[in-house]
């Protein structure tokens, strides 16, 4: 668990060391509160549940990011079963306790105040322990000191070997659409750290 942790920690270093890009005074957006939202639209049954703890950063010259989301940070569900089942039984949260995504944007950013910019992020997407390559469609909408992320993508639970018993296959979708909204921050690595 402490080199899961520390193989992170790494990757997050390395998305925060560059130099300042589109005339902007930082090398980096970050967030620690981005918001992940799912919806299950089964015949019988709508599973809704979130999570306000995504953690990501975006390395603005490298075009490079990586987001990372605690599986067990998701609440809502339809009762305190459904929930621990989720967990427990779906996510396999405490064998699987994270996803990430970590990958590069296609498009050049053009930060301009004001203005929002549709880009591609080519990445893999690492869920319930299965790799998977994605290009994931997301707007971004810039400011003089931030920039709000949104973006909406379907999952497969067999992609990622999600198995759903036969006796509640009527109430838990095949196909699980994800909604991401994250304002991302900016952020400096002073000259000292990043000689480090």
């Amino acid at each position: 668990m402490i080199a899961v942790r520390l193989r992170y920690f790494f990757l997050w270093l390395l998305l925060l060391t560059s130099w300042h890009s589109f005339g902007q005074d930082f090398q980096s957006c970050v967030t620690e509160n981005g918001r992940v939202s799912f919806v299950s639209e089964a015949p019988l049954e709508v599973i809704k549940a979130a999570s306000a703890s995504l953690k990501g950063a975006i390395n603005i010259k490298q075009q490079t990011f990586l987001f990372i989301l605690e599986n067990a940070t998701f609440k809502g569900f339809n009762s305190p079963l459904q929930q621990e089942h989720f967990h427990e039984n779906y996510m396999e949260t405490k064998r699987y306790p994270q996803t990430t995504f970590k990958g590069k944007i296609i498009e050049t950013l053009e930060w301009k105040n004001g203005q929002s910019q549709t880009v591609r992020a080519k990445g893999i997407l690492d869920l319930h322990g299965v790799k998977q390559e994605r290009i994931i469609q997301a707007t971004l909408v810039y400011e003089a000191d931030r920039c709000r992320l949104i973006a909406g993508f379907n999952v497969l639970l067999d992609d990622h070997a999600i198995r759903i018993p036969k006796v509640v296959s009527k109430k838990i979708a095949q196909e699980i659409r994800i909604e991401v909204d994250a304002v991302m921050l900016p952020h400096q690595v002073s000259p000292e750290k990043a000689d480090r």
